[in-house]
Parts: C-alpha cells; structure tokens; sequence
C-alpha cells in the first residue's frame, strides 16, 4: 500500500491526488475543524495589521484610512517608555525562561525515579492542580499570603522580629513575585512531556547499564538526559518564541502605581494606548512589533538549534 501511494504521489508530482484525499476523507475531516479555526481566528485578523500603517480612523474604515507609513513605530521608538517597556519584557521573560525551564527537567526527572505508585501519584497531583488555578485566584492569593498587616509572610518575618514588607507595592520585589508564582503554578504541568519522553526510553538500557555497575545518578547522567534533549530543543526553541509574548493578565493584576516602573511591559502598554487611549493605529504597530520580534527569534534560536543540536522544528 505505501508503494503505491509512493507512486501515486511521484505521478502527481507529490501532491495528494484526489483518490488518495477520498479514501482518508476521515482523517481530512478530523483535521478539517482546526484548519477553519486558524483560518478565522488566527490569519484572517491578518487583514487588520495594515491598521499599524495608518492613522485609523473608525468611520472611514481601514482602506479609508490615511497611510502613514512608519509613523507609529517612529513614535514608539522615540518615546520616552520604550526601554523601559522592552527592559521588562525581556527580563520578565528571560527570568521566568531560565527558572522554569531547567526546574521542569528535574522534577521529570525526579518523578522518573519514584517507584512507590500511591507516592508518585500525589506528587503528580499536588505540582499539577496549580495549574488549573485562574490567574485572578493566583494573583489573589498573592494579596493575601503577602499582605502588609494580615499575611502570613510579613507575620513570619515580624515574629522573627523583621520589619513587615510591602512586597506588591515594591517594584523590586515584582519580578520575583511574578516568576516564583509562575514556577509554583505551571512547572508540574510543564513536566508532563518530559515523563512522556522518559517512558520512551528502552529499559535495556538501564538494565544494561546497572549490569555494568553504574549508579543512578550515572544512568540518570548517560542515559535520562541525553534521551531528553531533543524534546528540550524543541520546548526551548518554542519558548524562545514566545519571549516577547509575556502574559498580559497576570501582570496587570500585579501592576499599581508603586511597582509600574518594574511591572510596565508591552502588552500592559498596548492596553493603556489602545483600549483606553483608543490609538488603535499606534497599540497595533506595538503589537506588531512584538510578534515580529518574537518571530525573529523563533528563526534565530531554531537556526542555531539545528547547527549544535541538529535537532529543528523544520
């Protein structure tokens, strides 16, 4: 059967003929709902993107609306926020990347090793269920747990005879705050696919292994890791994708007046120009700005990937 679709697919110059779409029509419709979905969500909004090279105006529409170029982009690299909004986006980003990251191996790794299953089962329960909490409820437990007067933290520390800190309202403390609650929040959930890649491996491998006399933290080294890597490329060139893109609703939440210095991001700024500032032409050449960034990097981090690692997304 594959030799026949093999020439089938060379005749029709590799392009899937018509027989061969009629007899996998079932999979072609299994497909077929996340096809529409990214064709009207993801690349039809395309169409608005041209907004960020014009000065939009509502009653004209967006082909009624005057061009103006590079205005917008002129503007937001001239402005007096702009390194303080790409500073904290990248730091943001970068911190959380470099924490969250190796910690998801390790506890893979370490969950890898538990043999005790009623053991190993509420380890899995009580890293994942914080993933399942919404951001709103996060955020708020923040507020409580970390309270001036009545959180349990400043009571630790005024009872070990320390003075009670503000931490939400002190913009040192906003970028720890945001990462270690992220951490606590989704690395258990961020590990799963690392425990998938481990349960591929071949057991001969530690039995050959422990045949020859090596310790676990030997097998873990030799054996665990290397069988990890590719699937660390690929998250990592994935993540790095995503570096501008820094959650704009948890930080917002976070964000006052006393810690904006620290917690003012790109997605926070384009809320404030665009929605309540209603500059919709400036907010979207913001944005655009960000996802081109994120996609240079994406390439950037893929194409050194693939030259150390010879592991790529394509």
């Amino acid at each position: 059967m594959d030799e026949e679709r093999g020439r089938t697919m060379a005749a029709t110059g590799n392009k899937p003929s018509i027989k061969i779409i009629k007899r996998n029509w079932d999979l072609y419709l299994l497909i077929l709902p996340v096809v529409i979905y990214y064709a009207v969500f993801e690349y039809l909004p395309m169409y608005g993107v041209q907004i960020a090279f014009k000065d939009f105006i509502a009653v004209n529409g967006i082909w009624g609306s005057p061009w103006v170029g590079l205005k917008h982009f002129e503007r937001f690299f001239q402005g007096y926020y702009f390194e303080r909004l790409l500073l904290n986006t990248l730091l943001l980003s970068v911190y959380y990347l470099l924490i969250s990251f190796p910690l998801s191996v390790l506890l893979a790794l370490l969950m890898n090793e538990l043999r005790l299953a009623a053991f190993k089962k509420t380890v899995q329960l009580v890293t994942y269920a914080p993933h399942f909490i919404s951001t709103v409820v996060l955020v708020g437990m923040l507020s409580i747990f970390l309270a001036p007067k009545s959180g349990l933290v400043n009571q630790v520390i005024a009872w070990s005879g320390g003075t009670p800190i503000d931490f939400l309202a002190e913009a040192g403390w906003f970028k720890s705050l945001y990462v270690f609650s992220g951490v606590w929040q989704n690395t258990g959930w961020n590990s799963i696919i690392f425990i998938a890649a481990l349960a591929g491996i071949d057991p001969q491998q530690h039995e050959s292994a422990m045949l020859d006399g090596a310790s676990k933290l030997q097998r873990i080294w030799h054996i665990n890791i290397p069988a990890l890597l590719p699937t660390m490329a690929i998250l990592f060139i994935l993540q790095c994708g995503q570096i501008m893109a820094v959650g704009f609703e948890k930080v917002f939440l976070m964000q006052n007046n006393a810690n904006i210095s620290a917690s003012d991001v790109i997605s926070t700024y384009v809320y404030r120009s665009g929605v309540l500032g209603a500059q919709y032409s400036f907010s979207a050449a913001v944005g655009l700005f960000n996802s081109v960034i994120n996609l240079i990097l994406l390439f950037g981090v893929n194409r050194i990937s693939k030259k150390l690692t010879q592991t790529s997304l394509w």
